[in-house]
């Protein structure tokens, strides 16, 4: 099919529920994508945080390869050599965590994580943070604060509560004797790319065992050496109870997790499932993609190319900066004006970025991407912010 072609069919058989881009992406390796005219661009966005290893990462392109000829799909009724390999990786990557539910998203880890807490706990409640974005299923999407993601679908769960991010008071009256469990992204990124400062996660831990509720990190986006660690939450010093993680886990091909801690109580046969989840195929895909991430220490990568360019960043002398922040290759460029011409220049320039809200640029590169790549990250982005009205492309 040629360019005209795919943009027809795109737009008459599309559900409608995607803003779609005039670009078609045919190829990717490492950072960089390539569209159907051979362009090359830069690749800040990732899928949204999936591609930590890059595009057509070898060790996830051969694991596939080699396990599609075997077996595809299973039920986990029975036993897989790959669903045990991985169960095995997975169970050593948090201390505390040994045990992992698998399905096929973000949003369906939250599901379980909330299942999981309300059957443990025997309660009703589940407390969120302001900004947060938990997924768009009706459990997750009870839990994300934005609005805009919410009108139109109330009435939504009952039992939810939002409380202000990083306010140790605040949640201390919002945890009662019938919260089930507080839900935690470390880093918030749909809300801003905010970091979660440690003494606020350590306070949680101690506000939830005293009140017998349980502590679920989301750490969909920030997992897999986004920040600098394998996950946000060791940042911190502290395990919770259970950790949801999804994006990058399978090296870009779909899948899910819940790492499962001792306080998670009655998970007894019929509780939850998942068709798909932990099927062969992506098995194999996740066991090559942690192997590699552990391997190539992508986390140490993200935590030095973070610094880096964070302090690049810090240095475009723009009116437009009010605030750069962020953690390991996880970083929101906060603007005084909304972001949207500024994301439609960079584009322009041949470098995807997203938004975090109205006025943040949120950068969310493959862990693998070079320091030559990143610099030029920097040049652009001082180039398309240097005046209010960013210019478009020659």
């Amino acid at each position: 099919m040629n360019a005209k072609e795919i943009f027809e069919i795109e737009s008459k058989y599309t559900s409608g529920l995607y803003t779609k881009q005039p670009i078609i992406f045919v190829r990717g390796q490492g950072a960089s994508l390539w569209d159907i005219d051979d362009v090359e661009y830069l690749d800040c966005a990732s899928g949204h945080g999936v591609a930590n290893l890059g595009h057509a990462h070898p060790k996830v392109a051969a694991a596939l390869a080699e396990q599609s000829t075997k077996l595809i799909t299973l039920f986990e009724s029975f036993y897989n050599d790959q669903r045990a390999a991985l169960m095995q990786k997975m169970g050593t990557l948090v201390p505390g965590l040994e045990r992992v539910f698998f399905c096929n998203s973000g949003t369906e880890s939250v599901e379980a994580a909330i299942k999981f807490a309300r059957i443990s706990t025997g309660r009703p409640g589940i407390v969120a943070a302001m900004r947060a974005f938990h997924g768009r299923t009706m459990g997750s999407l009870s839990a994300t604060y934005n609005k805009k993601y919410r009108e139109g679908f109330e009435p939504l769960v009952p039992g939810y509560s939002h409380v202000p991010y990083n306010n140790i008071e605040a949640l201390d009256k919002a945890i009662t004797s019938q919260t089930a469990a507080f839900l935690l992204e470390v880093v918030q990124g749909e809300g801003g790319v905010y970091v979660a400062d440690p003494a606020y996660v350590q306070a949680a831990r101690r506000i939830c065992d005293e009140r017998g509720a349980l502590l679920i990190v989301d750490e969909v986006q920030s997992g897999f050496g986004r920040t600098g660690k394998m996950f946000a939450i060791m940042h911190t010093g502290v395990t919770p109870d259970i950790l949801c993680c999804a994006k990058s886990l399978a090296g870009g091909v779909p899948m899910g997790a819940v790492l499962i801690g001792p306080a998670v109580k009655n998970l007894v046969p019929g509780v939850h499932g998942s068709t798909f989840g932990g099927n062969p195929l992506s098995g194999a895909a996740a066991v090559a993609a942690i192997t590699a991430i552990q391997e190539e220490d992508l986390a140490g990568q993200a935590a030095e190319k973070g610094v880096y360019l964070k302090e690049k960043l810090q240095e475009i002398n723009s009116p437009l900066i009010r605030e750069v922040r962020g953690q390991g290759l996880m970083i929101g460029i906060e603007l005084k004006q909304k972001v949207q011409p500024y994301l439609k220049a960079l584009q322009e320039r041949h470098i995807l970025a997203l938004n975090a809200g109205l006025t943040t640029i949120r950068l969310l590169p493959p862990l693998v991407i070079t320091k030559v790549q990143l610099d030029h990250l920097v040049k652009v982005l001082a180039e398309v912010l240097a005046t209010e009205a960013p210019s478009s492309a020659e």
